[in-house]
């Protein structure tokens, strides 16, 4: 008997599979997890500037995250699937790059890759181990149990106290001043990777979208670091 149309069709699992399999297939999960990641680094930087309007609104932003579990628990997940699938298509895309070229070059000072590009897969796995401490820190509160007991005024979770106190470490500020540094590095390549991973990058478009990433990359950086700077400076305590 003849097997039916339907019967042979690929399911979408499979359809995935395939896709997961390739080597376009994993650049395209790098660009679109690469996408998620950079939106969440966005509206973190966003939510986390509410700081220097002081602790009302900051803790009213935290407690409305907090009001909503399912809404807060279904992007965690979000950004956890994102990450782990981001950091696995580039370290095996790096591996599948590397068994290709099993011989280095005579000449291996590099020419045409930027700074970036060497160092984005050391940089991911230091902003991974970043990203844990820094959820142990002020997530989590296994670094110090008491910033979950903080309350404002009114009753609420008092996160602006619990950022000037943390970051009235040096050694904590200098820690996520570097991290962040190397997320900037990290995105400054990512950015236009992501671009050019979805057909977005041309050569008359390249030297505008590399001077995009930078800037992007540039505002992360200071938006980011403003706070533990101005805490460790003693501008804000």
């Amino acid at each position: 008997m003849a097997a039916s149309a339907e019967s042979l069709r690929p399911s979408t699992a499979g359809l995935l599979l395939r896709l997961w399999q390739s080597s376009l297939g994993k650049k395209y999960v790098m660009a679109i997890t690469g996408l998620i990641l950079f939106g969440f680094v966005v509206v973190h930087m966003l939510g986390n500037l509410q700081f220097f309007a002081g602790p009302t609104l900051l803790n009213e932003y935290a407690e409305a995250l907090k009001s909503k579990p399912p809404v807060l628990w279904g992007a965690r997940l979000v950004l956890l699937l994102s990450a782990v699938l981001h950091i696995t298509a580039g370290a095996q895309l790096a591996n599948a790059n590397k068994r290709a070229r099993p011989v280095a070059y005579a000449n291996s000072k590099p020419l045409v890759s930027t700074l970036a590009n060497r160092t984005i897969i050391i940089s991911g796995l230091v902003i991974l181990a970043f990203i844990i401490f820094h959820l142990a820190h002020f997530t989590i509160g296994w670094v110090d149990p008491n910033y979950l007991e903080l309350r404002d005024l009114v009753g609420r979770h008092d996160v602006h106290e619990m950022m000037v106190r943390g970051f009235q470490n040096p050694l904590v500020s200098g820690f996520y001043v570097i991290a962040v540094a190397l997320v900037a590095l990290h995105l400054s390549h990512g950015v236009a990777s992501i671009l050019q991973s979805l057909g977005l990058r041309s050569k008359n478009t390249e030297p505008h979208l590399k001077k995009l990433a930078l800037v992007a990359a540039a505002v992360l950086f200071l938006g980011f670091c403003a706070i533990p700077i101005a805490v460790v400076t003693g501008l804000i305590r």
